[in-house]
């Protein structure tokens, strides 16, 4: 069962409110506000012109970000604080500001979570993006995956395997992570067109255009190329419903070589499906971009492996942000 949280007013108040800052902090990514202060326009008025924006509107932004603790306030002047600097400012190795920016684009649709509600219908599509919405999404899922993918890889026994298969794989992020861990490792990415420019790029900075392909296709209506060691399915299957999640592992399992590994990585519920909190919300989130996606228990997963011959299920001890985890098994 879900841990019960004491609620009191205090509480209520205070979630209900959180989506002020949380735009506030989206916003100011996605004028890049944090890059303009850090090239010395620390004046509002400097910044205004530099970002075409209202100076007095933006100082507005910038008090909210001080009282945040994203920046400093000095006489009329802002300065990023370490943790903005470090993240927030797009010229830091460390920055994250595209799952931000991503965020910013979902927010419209959780506006609508009423009417999904009261009808179970889709209200987004994940599938019908800006150019700069599939930019977000993509490198918003190298951001987050390149602060997990080099532990995950440490994890893993991989050293037997020679091909991998990183399925729905963007950006390609982990498929460059297992590689750099595992230097007798070959690996293709299997994901849409769409995605090529962003895996191609990634994987040329990592140095492994010769070890790592990309192979452009849907993986909802074609089968999977190719036979491999490990298979690797890192946060897809709750864009989809639960049959579709049972034919896709399937597909998988089918491109596994006999006694090869399969991996899924994803936000996983407790058997009653009420907790953790995380995996939970997701669930709305995938209910109003998506057709029948969802968070899917431990007990589930294990059913979709077991269903498609897959042996030898556990789950690994591992729990990341947001509680995702790792089921893995064997095919015979």
């Amino acid at each position: 069962m879900a841990q019960q949280r004491q609620w009191t007013p205090k509480d209520l108040l205070t979630t209900a409110s959180a989506c002020g800052e949380a735009i506030t902090l989206q916003t100011a990514v996605k004028l890049d506000v944090f890059s303009g202060i850090e090239a010395g326009a620390a004046h509002p008025d400097t910044l205004a012109r530099e970002l075409a924006a209202d100076a007095r509107a933006l100082t507005m932004l910038c008090n909210a970000l001080a009282a945040m603790g994203l920046l400093k306030k000095e006489g009329e002047l802002f300065r990023n604080t370490e943790p903005a600097r470090q993240y927030l400012v797009k010229s830091s190795p460390d920055y994250i500001g595209y799952i931000i920016i991503h965020f910013y684009y979902t927010v419209a649709s959780w506006w609508q979570l009423p009417k999904a509600i009261q009808t179970g219908a889709q209200i987004s599509s994940f599938f019908e993006k800006t150019d700069d919405e599939r930019e977000s999404f993509l490198l918003g899922m190298h951001n987050l995956a390149s602060a997990l993918a080099p532990k995950i890889a440490g994890m893993l026994d991989l050293g037997s395997a020679g091909t991998l298969l990183d399925l729905g794989g963007g950006p390609g992020t982990y498929a460059v992570n297992f590689c750099l861990k595992n230097p007798d490792l070959q690996a293709c990415v299997f994901d849409l067109p769409e995605s090529r420019l962003y895996a191609n790029r990634t994987i040329a900075l990592a140095g492994l255009s010769d070890r790592i392909t990309f192979i452009p296709g849907n993986y909802d209506t074609e089968d999977i190329p190719g036979a491999y060691d490990v298979v690797w399915l890192s946060q897809i299957l709750h864009s989809e419903g639960p049959d579709a999640c049972q034919k896709l592992i399937s597909k998988a399992a089918a491109a596994l070589n006999p006694g090869g590994a399969m991996y899924i990585h994803d936000f996983i519920l407790n058997t009653d499906m009420a907790g953790p909190a995380f995996p939970a919300v997701f669930s709305l989130n995938m209910l109003v971009a998506t057709q029948a996606g969802q968070s899917y228990s431990e007990e589930q997963l294990r059913n979709m492996l077991a269903q498609a011959g897959i042996k030898h299920i556990h789950r690994l001890d591992f729990t990341g942000p947001n509680d995702s985890a790792i089921i893995c098994g064997r095919a015979a």
